[in-house]
């Protein structure tokens, strides 16, 4: 009698709640380590490195795949370095900052090669961050209550929406946004004000904005909280910064979004200088958070641009015309499309601040506007994209399709995102010439890049 044919085998699942040993053989696109359960099943390992040997238990499994948190570090890899801050918000900070560069460049070209499918391309040298800490320019914090039911003031925990991580020195942060932090901390907590609780949804503070202009040295302070009364006399005379505003929300999610904004003291809107560029940003639109490397990367969209002096731009989602003004002095005219209202204000200010006469700013939805631009601009030479780490949607694609520049220079902010756009791109006859991966965010999985597309 003939042996049964069997079926194709599966790698035995393991259980919830399962410990296992486990060797991390590499990192996945957004820092969870990878690696194979015994008859080769995957499990991603927050918390694990290429080389390191660990304990991890499983909190979540699929049919192919398992998710996992590192319990114990039995052996560290080669690459590993002792951490610097005990911050949840630089979980790479135990990778040798050489290795961490190695990793997103290598990221980067395999988002592109096996999700988009593409090849033919000059993958650039990644560029280096200029500070490898106490780069960011804007953070948010949140309330939280300690096991004591001291007021605490830091981040999320790993792997928690309710448990907040206190910081005391943010390493993120310069030492004078770190100072303005402590002086709200200690003013909520000498009047005796309590954090937000996120299961029962009672309490009052929720979040803390701190936003800096690196060459102004101005910090705007923004205080988020349910509604309820907050001695504001008080709190202007207790922190030191050039604006201190308060948004008051009954949103039941934790965003620092939306609410009711009121100007408690000084400015509403902070300075900040980008080249040879004067810039007024408002609380809540839209900068890049590392000052020194917007520069850097300004720079490379400058040069991906490879503007002559005649050339129709389009800068979509231009934001506080950042973009749209660099390129400004170096193109015909430049057409800055944006959704928000507010920060099509700040570019359209900008403009005027920085006495530049050919870029004009267009508040809309990229979907419907950008067809409406087309109409009453001419079609563009260059068109410069910069979305969220989302991408661009299908019917965005679209319209940049019929649009129909000649050049393309696409700004992400996640790879596994840009390779399908760019995918559809070429399909439509664009190009996909070079890649320049940018380390905006050390110590962090965060990959920033630019692509160029041409006809």
């Amino acid at each position: 009698m003939a042996a049964a044919m069997s079926g194709p085998s599966v790698a035995p699942r393991p259980a919830l709640g399962e410990e296992l040993t486990l060797r991390v053989d590499s990192l996945a696109f957004g820092g969870a380590g990878v690696s194979r359960a015994p008859g080769g099943y995957v499990v991603f390992v927050e918390g694990g490195f290429p080389g390191d040997l660990v304990r991890a238990r499983v909190h979540q499994r699929k049919r192919s795949y398992a998710q996992a948190r590192v319990t114990a570090l039995l052996e560290p890899g080669l690459d590993q370095v002792a951490p610097l801050a005990d911050h949840p918000g630089a979980p790479w900070q135990v990778l040798r900052y050489e290795r961490q560069l190695e990793i997103k460049a290598e990221q980067v070209d395999d988002a592109l090669r096996r999700i988009g499918k593409l090849d033919g391309f000059v993958l650039e040298p990644i560029v280096a961050a200029v500070q490898q800490w106490r780069y960011r320019n804007k953070l948010e914090y949140s309330f939280g209550t300690g096991a004591d039911g001291t007021l605490e003031c830091g981040f999320h925990a790993p792997g928690s929406w309710e448990r907040i991580q206190h910081i005391e020195d943010c390493l993120l942060a310069s030492e004078p946004a770190n100072q303005a932090r402590r002086e709200v901390l200690e003013f909520c907590r000498a009047q005796g004000l309590e954090a937000f609780d996120r299961r029962t949804r009672e309490g009052f503070l929720r979040n803390l904005v701190v936003r800096e202009g690196r060459r102004s040295g101005q910090l705007l302070v923004r205080l988020v909280s349910s509604r309820g009364e907050l001695d504001v006399d008080a709190l202007s005379a207790a922190v030191s910064c050039h604006g201190l505003l308060w948004t008051h929300t009954d949103a039941r999610a934790e965003t620092t979004a939306g609410g009711r904004t009121e100007l408690l003291a000084g400015a509403a809107a902070l300075d900040e200088r980008i080249g040879d560029l004067e810039l007024r940003i408002s609380p809540e639109a839209f900068f890049q958070t590392n000052t020194e490397m917007a520069e850097v990367l300004y720079g490379l969209i400058v040069d991906a641009a490879e503007l002559r002096g005649w050339e129709r731009v389009y800068d979509l989602y231009s934001g506080i015309g950042s973009i749209a003004l660099t390129l400004a002095p170096r193109a015909g005219t430049v057409h800055g499309l944006e959704l928000i209202e507010d920060a099509v204000a700040d570019a359209i200010g900008n403009a005027k601040r920085n006495e530049i006469t050919n870029a004009s700013f267009y508040a809309g939805d990229v979907r419907l506007a950008l067809g409406e631009l087309v109409a009453k601009a001419g079609r563009p030479d260059v068109l410069v994209v910069d979305p969220p780490r989302a991408g661009l949607s299908q019917k965005i694609v679209r319209r940049v399709i019929e649009a129909a520049p000649k050049r393309i220079v696409y700004v992400s902010c996640n790879p596994t995102t840009l390779a399908p756009n760019a995918a559809q791109l070429v399909e439509a006859g664009w190009r996909p010439e070079r890649v320049t991966p940018v380390d905006m965010f050390p110590q962090t999985p965060h990959i920033e890049c630019v692509a160029v597309l041409s006809r």
